[in-house]
C-alpha cells in the first residue's frame, strides 16, 4: 500500500471510493485527494496504473489498517486485448517488442479461455511493483537491468468474452483474487493463441466489498472542492470488512481491549450468535455499532490485533 502523510492533517477516519481517470498514477490520486481534504494519513487499497481506469479505494485514517483485507478480495476488471503486438510493458504505454500477423478466431478464444480459469501459474510483468533484491522491477525494468520474475499461483474465478469489435481487438471481464495481473492474464492468452498481444484498455469495476455504484470520480470531487461534505462519500472503516465475523462487546470490555488487555470470550460468546471459535480467524470486535479493534481469539481470550484509534 502507498502511503501518504500529513503531519498536522484532519483526523479523518473511513474510506473514499474514487473512479480513477486515466493517465494518473493511484499515488498522484492518493496525493490530491489527500491534499483535497487536508487528510492527516491516506492510503489506497490496490494500485491501478496510469492507462488503467475505475475504482480506487482510498484509506483515510484508521481505515488504512484495514487495507489488506481489501486488497485480498475479488477484483472485477474489464479489458481490451490488441492481437498482433507484444509490448515492454504488456500494455499500450510500452514500446512494441514483437509483432505477428496471427488473429485469434471467437471459437480458439473461448477454447482456450478455460486454460486460464482456476488456479493457475502467472509471472508477474516485469514493470511491475514487486521487489527484487530490495528494488522495484519496474524500476530496473526503466535502468535496462535484466527482470527474472518467478511464477506465482493465482486464482482466477471468471474470464469471458464479451465482445470482439474488429479483428484486432477483443475485450473481457475478468473476476480474480490477489495477485492478479491483467497484463500477464491478456500476455499469457494471447501467447497461447499462437500470437502476441497487450492490453489496450482496461477498467476496475469492483473491489472486494467497494464497488463503481459507490465512487465519486476525481474531476467531480476537484470540482465541488473543499464545499463538499465528505460525510455523504465517506465509508465507515468496518465496510473493508464484511466477511469478517463480529463480535459484540460492552462499553467496558471495549475499554480494555483498547488499552491492550485481553478479555474472556465466554460472555462475548454468549451474546452472540457465534457458535464456534477458530483460533485461526480474524474477529472485528465491535462497540455500540463502531470498530473497536481486529482480534484474535487464543485460550479462550480475545487479544488485540489493531486497535482503532477513532
Amino acid at each position: 500500500m502507498t502511503m501518504v502523510r500529513k503531519r498536522n492533517g484532519k483526523p479523518i477516519h473511513g474510506w473514499l471510493i474514487v473512479d480513477k481517470p486515466l493517465g494518473l498514477t493511484s499515488s498522484a490520486v492518493v496525493g490530491r485527494v489527500r491534499r483535497l481534504y487536508k487528510a492527516a494519513k491516506a492510503g489506497h487499497g490496490g494500485t491501478l496504473d496510469p492507462m488503467a481506469s475505475g475504482i480506487l479505494p482510498i484509506a483515510f485514517g484508521e481505515a488504512t489498517k484495514t487495507v489488506s483485507y481489501v486488497m485480498n478480495g475479488i477484483k472485477y476488471y474489464q479489458f481490451t486485448i490488441r492481437w498482433g503486438e507484444s509490448r515492454t510493458t504488456d500494455d499500450a504505454e510500452g514500446e512494441v517488442t514483437a509483432s505477428s500477423a496471427i488473429r485469434p478466431d471467437i471459437t480458439a478464444i473461448k477454447t482456450a479461455l478455460k486454460f486460464f480459469v482456476g488456479n493457475i501459474e502467472q509471472v508477474p510483468p516485469v514493470y511491475s511493483a514487486i521487489k527484487v533484491n530490495g528494488e522495484r522491477a519496474y524500476n530496473l525494468a526503466r535502468s535496462n537491468v535484466a527482470v527474472k520474475l518467478k511464477p506465482r499461483t493465482i486464482h482466477i474465478k471468471q474470464f469471458d468474452l464479451i465482445g470482439m469489435p474488429d479483428q484486432d481487438h477483443a475485450t473481457f471481464e475478468v473476476v480474480a483474487g490477489k495477485g492478479s495481473y491483467m497484463r500477464g492474464l491478456a500476455r499469457d492468452l494471447a501467447l497461447h493463441l499462437g500470437t502476441v498481444g497487450h492490453i489496450s484498455a482496461l477498467r476496475r469495476f469492483k473491489v472486494g466489498p467497494f464497488d463503481i455504484k459507490s465512487s465519486i470520480s476525481l474531476e467531480k470531487l476537484e470540482a465541488l472542492g473543499h464545499n463538499v461534505n465528505l460525510a455523504d462519500y465517506l465509508l465507515a472503516v468496518e465496510t473493508a470488512l464484511d466477511d469478517i465475523p463480529a463480535l459484540d462487546l460492552t462499553d467496558f470490555e471495549a475499554r480494555n481491549l483498547k488499552h491492550g488487555r485481553t478479555i474472556s470470550i465466554l460472555p462475548v460468546a454468549n451474546r452472540s450468535s457465534l457458535k464456534k471459535v477458530d483460533p485461526a480467524a480474524v474477529y472485528c470486535a465491535m462497540s455500540s455499532g463502531k470498530l473497536v479493534a481486529l482480534t484474535k481469539v487464543v485460550g479462550g481470550e480475545i487479544r488485540p490485533l489493531r486497535v482503532m484509534n477513532m
